[in-house]
């Protein structure tokens, strides 16, 4: 099980994270673009592990659990050398915080509906909150200067980061409203 491609493809993500945070830690124009050719690497083997499983019939308990795991893993460690490296420009700390308190929401709501029996299933805004995430947090690995390194100075790399994280953020708070009150229909108040 462990070694059908489609988990292969989910465990390679988060043998990926320390490896895209040294990149990024490291902070020159080289690693920075090292940092994020992994991550888009990564953010691909996202889509491809759930379609490779389906066409293969190759579905398991594990990779419906670390999955999700490996998603979340991947992001909040992004996030977090970006904000503890001061590389969240244009106050996009705060969509950053909000992503993050989304996903903390979700995954507990997940389990305790996952005890009653219910699901809180992906929907499709929420699948395009993760394209922008994605997105964002690669330009944001990138940075300006893997814009500099590509003889592009005057592509604002940053800033193109920084706009989809805070577009990113409100399909957050959306998609995190609805998946809220979606998980409330299965509590007892």
């Amino acid at each position: 099980m462990l070694t059908d491609l489609p988990n292969v493809l989910t465990l390679s993500r988060i043998v990926a994270i320390p490896i895209v945070v040294v990149f990024a830690a490291w902070g020159t124009p080289q690693t920075d673009a090292a940092a994020c050719v992994l991550f888009i690497l990564a953010g691909i083997t996202d889509y491809f592990d759930g379609k490779l499983a389906r066409s293969r019939h190759q579905l398991s308990d594990f990779g419906r659990m670390f999955d999700s795991i490996a998603d979340k893993l991947l992001v909040g460690a992004c996030l977090m050398v970006l904000a503890g490296f001061l590389r969240l420009p244009y106050q996009s700390l705060w969509p950053a915080i909000i992503i993050l308190c989304r996903e903390i929401l979700v995954s507990g709501m997940r389990e305790y509906l996952a005890e009653r029996q219910a699901r809180l299933p992906v929907t499709r805004l929420a699948k395009w909150k993760t394209g922008f995430q994605m997105t964002a947090i690669g330009f944001l690995l990138a940075g300006d200067g893997t814009g500099i390194l590509l003889g592009m100075p005057w592509l604002p790399v940053a800033l193109i980061g920084a706009v989809l994280l805070w577009i990113s953020a409100v399909l957050t708070l959306i998609t995190g409203w609805d998946y809220l009150t979606t998980g409330l229909r299965h509590v007892d108040l």
